[in-house]
């Protein structure tokens, strides 16, 4: 009878040391067994022998198969089941059903004891596991503390080498506690008395085996220098050493080593009634009369010595502990075999371990020794770490607070984020003012207690009442770094660059210029907001000049007046607000506004060639008084633009040709539009970048990082050139711990070292959300690329010749011909030849689309894409399957209606493909896809009636989020000529009788040839 597939069972995972063989473990599952006939039980146990494990224990722990016979408490249907199985039931038997120990066959692995410290996923381990655990932890310890002794022994028909545990002391009482606590499974493999093993002898032979396997561990790591001679010592030794312990020894040559060695031999474990020995460090005060106004408290060592005094605890009574005064009497015997011997025996090997205790035990009969101050400090920061882990007690004074360091702090005080309005300067109390001060661990000292502990020209002082150990040095150098300050009473204004460069020092790192590390900056005011990366929340929104016309939404007047208070600061910042939130205009208010407070020098921005004419544009709409001079093309003249321009606007690659000269002016802004196309810092633009001059730097991105955590730096270097050190460092300190490892110490230093650089704002944020309109239409520009651009000038010439030389329907079906060839060559050259030639880099518009779709996946977005063509759908699907490694989906009139009901189905679903492109006829009507938030409009209909159909798709009832409409545009071509004459027609009815693009055909040859010319802004250079 099989049992029925399911979820897997828990599993209660067992174990028990098996002498002779090691650690077995085995697995309890309330299953049934798939391979009998038994009723079921909460047992994975057959009634006879079985030579694997069961599957699931072996998939966790992998070892050696071993078969092994357990008593378990049983009734006469199975074997009960363990407190440690979670979920299980015993199965339903009457009261009076008797519960004996009976043997099962289990079958279990035999695995390694490291292996308990790293459990495996799924595995619960039980009492019995934990237990061994807590054995190996000490026979670890004993190695690790060389609390062990070399020795010799019969094995077989040759002699061992091996290593045995000494068990004195504290030792011994755990050894005895951890055979007091063994589980009864732990000792239910059956032997010759039903009643399994003794627990102290079960003990006793796992300690000597881990100690053994745990020394040979150690010293496999060791170059020991042993000989290679043939003597019984010498083979001996290398045994000791070997992975088996076997020594090729005669009898002769064994009772040679076995005589060596029985001084050794004769070292025996201490008797549980015994005990050990405790060392107390105690304060001994002195009346002294304080300084006048001084705190009793604060005192710097004068009036205090030190004294360390012995005692003994009974391990049989660990509550009494006994004066060495008293051990020395006699008085210790009833409670102590031999309390005498004990003591002094302990005594010297605490010598042993630490030196400074020789003169202590010098005497007779030690029972205390003073102690100078620098001895008390020796021992209280490393002494008596060393006798705890050589296994002594030690007592320290309850008002000793540990070693502390000493460094230096740092306060930024600053005015409150609310009073500060970016419409003017602001005064420099208002950016902030510093006051550096001295700390200890956590304490900031003042002025006074500081140079009381330097007075006292020793580490160990009292301080606020506790004992702390401290740099006597560095609490000088601390008191002169501030004694030398000028602006102690009046805090001097820093550069807020000056404070959060400090946040970039590593803790133990001393920044130039100063003499101790900086264990903490404290900040108030917007600064604090700044750290806090709630700046922009927290400012007040900015009242923009008369020279701007447009009406801000409040999140981006409170992200103009972040941009406006980061300039003054001189701090080079990303904005990285999510598509459609306004970037663009956001740095037009901004330029707006410093031309209105009085700023001089020009701003140059770099951004793709895709989007140039767009910064012209939306100046003249938003900031007419804002001078822009648009720097590209083959008759540049940087020279003859400064002196008229406040915005110089330029491509990445025209600034990396033109570096030398752009490089030469004293820009008072650099804007990076599309940032991204520096995260790469070996290209030229980057490079370029980075030998530009320009007192305010900001980038514009809404993915400050899509594929790594070193575009981050990239990012953050070019807008604060050294800020974030060495591309190399910054990827051992944060890309590789975090990428590799996903090391969450290290993502949480990045996010507080990078937040004061960079606004991010989503447009699901709660403070965004209600300030977006439901609908969002952008307008996406982008450039021909030169083998588009050579393509649509021959199509211009070749169709108006043809157009010129025919008349009526023939005339209008040439003009429309013309059209949907120039359509086509600015979508792909692939698209107008037909030749089913390769996509690669060959078009702007298929680039641009590839950027923005990057950024929408990246946002977890849907996104709908419509084009005329069916042919460029399927041109795009296997093209942008590869770029953007995700399905796209096709939706085109060819398809089966079930076919298109299943595509809709599985992207409405938000299960299917992020993309769905779709034909104007096909998905352009009838369909409801609310799933997708983003709308693209490839190719354009010009016809504004079926782009609004289209759009309505997503933007309909049911959609509750806000929807993005992006239509492509490319200036200086057709599409943008007919999109003006289409924005110039008031009356939208107009439009809407003419059916398709047929208005068009009725045009004049010289107006058509107007339209159709290709501009010179319409290529990339």
């Amino acid at each position: 009878m099989t049992a029925p597939a399911g979820p897997p069972a828990p599993l209660a995972v067992h174990g028990l040391w098996s002498p002779g063989r090691g650690l077995l473990l085995w697995a309890e599952s309330p299953r049934r067994p798939a391979t009998t006939a038994m009723r079921p039980t909460a047992w994975s146990v057959r009634p006879h022998p079985f030579a694997a494990p069961t599957a699931e224990l072996a998939a966790l722990h992998p070892g050696k198969p071993v078969p092994v016979t357990l008593l378990l408490p049983s009734r006469p249907n199975g074997p009960r089941p363990s407190p440690d199985l979670t979920g299980a039931r015993e199965h339903r038997a009457r009261t009076d059903q008797p519960v004996t120990l009976q043997p099962w066959s289990v079958p279990a692995v035999l695995i390694d004891p490291s292996e308990l410290d790293d459990p495996a996923e799924g595995i619960r381990y039980g009492t019995s596991v934990q237990h061994l655990r807590a054995v190996y932890r000490l026979a670890l310890d004993l190695a690790h503390r060389g609390r062990v002794l070399p020795t010799v022994g019969e094995a077989g028909n040759g002699a061992h080498a091996r290593w045995r545990p000494v068990l004195r002391g504290l030792d011994a009482v755990a050894a005895q506690r951890l055979a007091q606590a063994l589980p009864p499974i732990g000792r239910a493999e059956q032997s010759a008395q039903l009643d399994g093993a003794d627990p102290a002898l079960l003990v006793e032979d796992a300690l000597g085996v881990l100690v053994d396997t745990a020394v040979r561990d150690r010293l496999a790591h060791a170059d020991l220098p042993l000989t290679g001679g043939d003597g019984p010592i010498e083979v001996w030794l290398r045994a000791l050493c070997a992975a088996d312990g076997r020594a090729d020894l005669p009898a002769t040559a064994h009772r040679v080593v076995a005589d060596a060695i029985a001084a050794w031999d004769a070292e025996t474990n201490t008797d549980l009634g015994e005990g050990t020995v405790c060392v107390r460090l105690s304060e001994l005060r002195t009346l002294s009369t304080p300084e006048p106004g001084g705190d009793p408290d604060d005192q710097t060592g004068d009036g205090t010595h030190w004294q360390l005094s012995f005692h003994l605890r009974a391990a049989a009574d660990p509550s009494l502990l006994l004066p060495a005064a008293e051990v020395w009497s006699g008085r210790a015997h009833p409670f102590l075999s031999d309390p005498e011997g004990l003591l002094a025996a302990e005594l010297g090997r605490a010598a042993l371990v630490l030196p400074m205790l020789a003169p202590a035990i010098t005497g007779a009969r030690p029972s205390s020794y003073d102690l100078a101050t620098a001895e008390a400090e020796e021992f209280l920061v490393s002494g008596a770490q060393r006798l705890t882990e050589a296994g002594f007690e030690v007592q320290l004074p309850a008002a000793w607070g540990g070693r502390r360091r000493a460094g230096l702090r740092l306060s930024a005080h600053s005015a409150p984020a609310d009073r500060i309005a970016g419409e003017r300067r602001l005064s420099r109390e208002e950016l902030g003012t510093l006051r550096w001060s001295v700390s200890v661990g956590d304490e900031v000292l003042t002025e006074d207690e500081l140079r009381d502990l330097v007075a006292a020209k020793t580490n160990l002082v009292r301080l606020r009442g506790q004992w702390v150990s401290v740099d006597a040095e560095h609490l000088r150098l601390g008191l002169a770094h501030v004694r030398r300050d000028p602006h102690r009473t009046k805090p001097r204004v820093p550069t807020v660059a000056e404070v959060l460069a400090l946040l970039h020092r590593p803790d133990s790192a001393e920044p130039p210029g100063l003499p101790l590390p900086i264990t903490g900056i404290s900040t108030e005011g917007w600064l604090a907001d700044l750290l806090a990366g709630k700046l922009s929340l927290a400012l007040r929104p900015v009242e923009l000049p008369p020279e701007f016309h447009g009406e801000l939404r409040d999140y981006q007047r409170r992200g103009v007046a972040w941009l406006a208070l980061m300039a003054e600061a001189g701090i080079g910042v990303c904005l990285a607000d999510d598509m459609g939130l306004g970037k663009t205009i956001q740095v037009l208010a901004l330029e707006a506004l410093e031309r209105a407070k009085g700023g001089d020098g020009p701003t140059l921005l770099l951004c793709p060639v895709a989007v140039l004419g767009m910064w012209p544009r939306e100046a003249a709409r938003f900031a007419p008084a804002l001078r822009v001079r648009v720097h590209h093309g083959p008759a540049r003249d940087l020279d003859a633009l400064l002196g008229e321009a406040d915005l110089v606007v330029t491509t990445y690659a025209t600034a990396a040709r033109d570096v030398d000269a752009l490089s030469r002016v004293d820009w008072a802004r650099l804007v990076l539009d599309e940032a991204q196309t520096v995260k790469n810092p070996r290209t030229g633009a980057a490079r370029a970048i980075r030998r530009f001059t320009a007192r305010h730097r900001i980038a514009l991105t809404g993915t400050p990082m899509e594929n790594g955590v070193a575009e981050l730096w990239a990012l953050l270097d070019a807008l604060n050139p050294g800020r974030f050190g060495s591309r190399e460092d910054f990827r051992e300190r944060f890309a590789t711990p975090i990428e590799l490892r996903g090391d969450p110490v290290a993502a949480a230093e990045l996010r507080r070292l990078t937040r004061p650089y960079v606004l991010r704002r989503l447009k699901t944020d709660p403070a965004i959300a209600p300030e977006l309109p439901a609908k969002i239409e952008l307008t996406e520009e982008y450039r021909l690329t030169r083998e588009q651009g050579t393509l649509y000038r021959t199509i211009v010439e070749e169709m108006m010749t043809k157009i010129q030389d025919s008349h009526g329907i023939n005339r209008r079906g040439n003009v429309l011909a013309a059209i949907t060839k120039l359509k086509q060559v600015c979508n792909h050259p692939a698209h107008l030849l037909h030749d089913g030639s390769p996509m690669g880099h060959r078009s702007g518009k298929v680039a641009r689309l590839e950027e923005l779709l990057t950024d929408v996946l990246a946002a977890g977005d849907r996104v709908l894409c419509f084009t005329q063509f069916t042919e460029f759908g399927r041109l795009l699907t296997p093209h942008l399957t590869d770029r953007l490694r995700t399905e796209i989906a096709h939706l085109h009139g060819g398809q089966s209606a079930r076919h298109r009901d299943e595509t809709v189905e599985r992207f409405q679903s938000g299960e299917g493909p992020p993309v769905l492109l779709a034909s104007l006829k096909a998905g352009g009507s009838g369909l409801t896809l609310t799933a997708a938030t983003h709308v693209f409009h490839l190719d354009r209909w010009w016809n504004p009636a079926v782009e609004a159909q289209a759009t309505d798709r997503a933007f309909r009832i049911g959609q509750h989020r806000t929807v993005q409409v992006r239509k492509f545009l490319c200036p200086g071509t057709i599409e943008e000529r007919i999109d003006a004459l289409m924005n110039r027609k008031r009356d939208l009815a107009d439009l809407v009788s003419v059916p398709g693009e047929n208005w068009l055909t009725e045009l004049s040859d010289t107006s058509l040839r107007e339209m159709f010319q290709l501009g010179a802004e319409a290529t990339d250079d």
